[in-house]
């Protein structure tokens, strides 16, 4: 029954190539612990009343020991430890502050979307406290990625303004990346309390960024630093906090793909902010095999003369085991 789950589940991913999204399900406030596992998640600006910058994503991704067999994980180190092996599909929507002008707008955040397949592990050291994850992406920046196609047809569907400028977003180039996440309890009680640190380094042809962090867990919740359950009732209910200071090198949304540099608009060098803060909080409703998630999260401007953007998103998870 697994392997058919899983199989309908990859199968369906060709169909919906259009629709997926970007973010970091390896860190400890995202933990489910079982190693088989589906989970949906869903980010827009509508939940802050905007339609700018990062405007919307979705992210699909199985978690599962089979997916240990897929050639990419050849690149993961060996490690001692739970284990859990993942793989997803992302997508990234970016506008400017308008998305009903005609024209370029100069000193704005240029049109970009993002296609992407992540490969990842996770590993948890029971005994040390801490985690341990790696993850491999491939994918497209640019038209191929349908991000101009996935808004107009919502827009349009929903009866709002037609967005006009993605002739001018970012063009076509070729997307490697790979980030290292560690992360270290520093304090918890039973699992009432979590509290930890962590450090992210990613490098490649989207994204290069180091980061420090911190993640607070509080409510009724399965320990990201164990294997177990914590009740046979299976109920878990909880709010966590995470803040995290970003170091930037590169950014394609922004800069342009590294090996394509004829986009019509792009932000310099210049005038990326290098240290950009940004702020997750979440609510988590959890029974048996069903979560149920909804988070909002903070940015600080990530250019001259960008602005602070917020934006709230749902999660889905099941597990299949």
């Amino acid at each position: 029954m697994k392997k058919t789950i899983i199989s309908v589940i990859l199968i369906s991913w060709a169909s919906i190539t259009a629709i997926a999204q970007q973010i970091d399900n390896t860190l400890s406030y995202k933990n489910i612990n079982t190693d088989s596992y589906f989970r949906l998640n869903y980010e827009n600006d509508f939940f802050s009343a905007t339609d700018e910058y990062y405007t919307q994503g979705i992210h699909i991704e199985i978690v599962s020991p089979s997916i240990k067999k897929f050639p990419f994980t050849k690149l993961f180190i060996q490690k001692n430890g739970y284990r859990r092996f993942g793989i997803g599909l992302e997508h990234d929507g970016y506008t400017p502050t308008s998305i009903q002008h005609t024209e370029l707008l100069y000193g704005d955040r240029p049109f970009a979307g993002v296609l992407l397949l992540k490969t990842f592990e996770i590993i948890v050291d029971t005994i040390r406290k801490d985690r341990f994850s790696l993850s491999f992406t491939t994918g497209v920046i640019g038209q191929a990625a349908g991000a101009a196609e996935m808004q107009t047809g919502i827009h349009r569907w929903l009866n709002n303004v037609t967005p006009e400028g993605w002739k001018y977003q970012i063009h076509n180039d070729a997307v490697i990346n790979y980030q290292c996440d560690y992360e270290k309890q520093l304090y918890a009680f039973k699992n009432i309390i979590s509290i930890d640190a962590d450090a992210i380094a990613r490098v490649g042809s989207l994204s290069d960024k180091a980061a420090i962090g911190t993640s607070i867990l509080i409510g009724y919740f399965d320990s990201p630093f164990s294997s177990s359950i914590c009740d046979k009732n299976h109920f878990r209910i909880y709010a966590y906090e995470h803040a995290q200071e970003n170091l930037v090198g590169y950014d394609a949304t922004l800069q342009g793909g590294v090996f394509d540099h004829t986009s019509p608009y792009t932000i310099s060098s210049g005038n990326i902010e290098r240290i950009v803060f940004e702020n997750r909080f979440g609510f988590v409703v959890a029974y048996k095999n069903l979560f149920l998630e909804y988070f909002q999260s903070f940015l600080t401007p990530e250019f001259k003369t960008g602005y602070y953007h917020v934006w709230g998103g749902i999660q889905i998870a099941c597990s299949i085991k």
